[in-house]
Order: C-alpha cells, then structure tokens, then sequence
C-alpha cells in the first residue's frame, strides 16, 4: 500500500528530506506522495519514516487508491533500486 497525505498537512516540511524514495514532493496546496515511488520504506527501515516524522496525527494516511501487498512494495523497491 502505498501512503496518502490527507489535507491535514501544514508543510511543515519534515517528511519531505526522511523519504528514501524520493517519494514526496510539494504539490499546489500541501505535500504529496507518488504512489509509484512509495514502499512504505520497505527495503529501508521497520517502519515509515514521513509517519515517524510528521508532527500531525493520522496526515499520512495509507491510500485506499494504491493497496499493495509486502512483497509487491518489496519489489517496488528492488525495481527502484536498481537491484532487479
């Protein structure tokens, strides 16, 4: 499942520079997540990091839009990575 931030976002800019996929950037009114760069930081840490970070309760949501299974965001992250 890749991770949604909901319009709870006050860019605040923590989450942007934690993600290791490049994942988040700014959109036209708070951060933004691309569903095709998100593992969750599978590959990367136990958790994800942006909801580690954030300082705004349940802003990074997971997207009901983008449901992936564990090995599916693993292999993400090898294709991402270059490792496949």
């Amino acid at each position: 499942m890749a991770l949604l931030i909901n319009d709870k976002c006050i860019n605040c800019d923590m989450c942007d520079p934690e993600c290791p996929n490049e994942a988040i950037t700014m959109g036209e009114e708070f951060y933004e997540i691309d569903p095709a760069r998100c593992t969750e930081c599978i590959g990367h840490y136990d958790k994800p990091t942006c909801q580690s970070v954030c300082p705004i309760s349940k802003c990074i949501i997971i997207d009901p839009d983008n449901v992936e299974t564990e090995d599916e965001l693993l292999e993400k992250f090898v294709s991402l990575q270059g490792l496949a």
